[in-house]
């Protein structure tokens, strides 16, 4: 017996002495999460800003010119990204989940992994956002730091930094000017527009300094040669025709790699890739295997050279209801508006509280002030099928889902977006309930919709139902009334701590508590 136990001790011995080697060996990962943000950079190009943080980390990696999230708003692109798996075939779908349940199909956070591999797991900022159980920090990281793991104990660290979501700060180190930026086609060219996006980017410059501190710091503690790092955002820009939508606007994120002795400096790819790649990559880099193959692949792999095509998914946004799936090559990009009878802008509490621009164009649209291009976002319905031919309309205005000539591309692209939702994700499309159908009155009764909202909340279940997708949300008069409480918000002085104006009811109400 005493024979056994000592072979057990030597045997037990020998593999924690493995394993602290094998960990010694093994890489560390600091992922790098910015909120809201297309590819809307120096590096990618954009004229008017300056990173020269981001610029740098690209040099010594690979900057990823085609890389797309998996859904266009936080909780369910992240709750693919803490997983490597499609939000709908984790019923992690519906951003804002009310009755979050515990992963399927055996499925396991990403920093669980890494904790079982012997990793120390951190989460240097407050954000999970995930719309499964569990969903706190506490019970998905070991810590808040890296430099709480035990001496010679990997580490696997995600950070987010936040700024770039709406609020938005001013630069007074480097204001950009309106004249120095320039408009995508599908909003009008004014002032207000301009400056609005103009601060957007002077906020996405104060977020590099952020980033510049944390791979300062890297480098200091002699850990950036053995550490991999991923810059991303977590979707698209938080403008018109972004979050919340499809479009490349929604759904393009910059993405960048350093991982130095394996990944080439100053490499740019043109790769089509998904922000669920990331987890495969990490996790074969670790040398962890996971239970339940991931839908992502391993960046650096031949699948991932040789793939065609990504795919995306947008379902409830906070109440409001809608669904879409979207499938895109390099050189197409597919929608299915699997709600057509909707309006791409029906009323959405975050948006009409957050973006200015929202107001500026509802009033052009009123007033019949837009373009074709621009105006029809405002429309009451939406196609069923949006095909773009992105080689030469990459800002995705010029809808040829009914031409002739693109019938052929169309009916192959909608063959793979199906067998996608059948095979892959195992979508559960869109119930008469989630449309709320026969639940509200057929119009709005009076007044704006947000109005409606807050005075009838006692009288219907807007979790089960979604608000009510009347539209136009405002008469014309009432948007004006916005655009003018928004204009001296945008185009505030550099220095300025005027706060945010309360053109929602719950944004007055936040307001009003933020005064007492």
């Amino acid at each position: 017996m005493k024979f056994v136990l000592s072979l057990l001790l030597v045997f037990t011995i020998g593999v924690v002495d493995a394993a602290s080697a094998f960990a010694d060996d093994r890489p560390n990962v600091l992922w790098i999460t910015i909120e809201d943000w297309s590819p809307d950079l120096s590096c990618y190009g954009t004229k008017g800003i300056h990173t020269p943080n981001v610029d740098k980390l690209a040099s010594e990696g690979i900057r990823y010119e085609r890389a797309f999230t998996t859904s266009p708003v936080c909780s369910t692109s992240r709750s693919a990204m803490m997983t490597g798996f499609h939000q709908n075939f984790i019923g992690a779908n519906q951003h804002r989940e009310y009755d979050k349940q515990p992963l399927p199909h055996g499925i396991r956070p990403i920093p669980h992994l890494f904790a079982d591999a012997g990793y120390f797991t951190a989460l240097m900022s407050y954000k999970t956002d995930c719309n499964f159980l569990p969903d706190q920090k506490g019970e998905l990281f070991d810590g808040t730091d890296w430099k709480q793991r035990a001496d010679g104990q990997p580490f696997f660290a995600r950070i987010t930094f936040g700024g770039t979501h709406r609020q938005w700060k001013r630069d007074p180190q480097r204001p950009i000017a309106i004249e120095d930026v320039e408009l995508p086609p599908y909003y009008p060219d004014t002032p207000f527009v301009r400056r609005d996006w103009a601060n957007g980017l002077e906020q996405m410059q104060l977020v590099d300094r952020e980033i510049g501190e944390i791979l300062k710091r890297l480098s200091e503690e002699g850990l950036a040669d053995n550490t991999i790092v991923f810059f991303i955002g977590d979707h698209g820009r938080c403008h018109i025709r972004g979050k919340q939508f499809l479009y490349d606007g929604g759904i393009r994120i910059p993405m960048i790699m350093r991982w130095t002795g394996k990944v080439p400096p100053g490499e740019v790819s043109d790769d089509m890739v998904m922000s669920i790649d990331i987890c495969a990559t990490i996790l074969e880099a670790a040398g962890i295997d996971a239970s339940v193959p991931l839908h992502g692949k391993n960046l650096l792999s031949e699948e991932v050279r040789n793939r065609q095509y990504v795919f995306a998914a947008r379902d409830k946004m906070d109440e409001t209801h809608d669904a879409m799936r979207a499938i895109r090559s390099a050189d197409f990009k597919l929608i299915h508006n699997l709600m057509p009878e909707r309006a791409y802008c029906q009323y959405n509490q975050y948006k009409e509280g957050a973006y200015p621009v929202l107001a500026e164009m509802n009033v052009m649209h009123m007033r019949g002030e837009l373009t074709p291009e621009q105006d029809a976002f405002f429309a009451s319905s939406k196609p069923e099928l949006e095909l773009y031919d992105l080689r030469t309309d990459p800002h995705e205005v010029q809808n040829v889902a009914d031409d002739p000539k693109y019938a052929n591309v169309r009916e192959k692209m909608l063959r793979e977006l199906e067998q996608w939702r059948r095979e892959v994700i195992q979508d559960e499309g869109v119930s008469d309930e989630f449309r709320a159908l026969d639940v509200y009155p057929e119009m709005l009764p009076a007044g704006s919709v947000d109005e409606w909202v807050h005075a009838n909340a006692d009288k219907y279940d807007y979790e089960k139902f979604g608000w009510p997708s009347w539209y136009p949300t405002r008469t014309l008069e009432q948007w004006e009334s916005a655009r003018k409480a928004w204009e001296p918000w945008v185009f505030r002085d550099v220095n300025s701590k005027m706060q945010r104006p309360g053109v929602t009811i719950r944004e007055r109400e936040r307001n009003k508590a933020k005064r007492k």
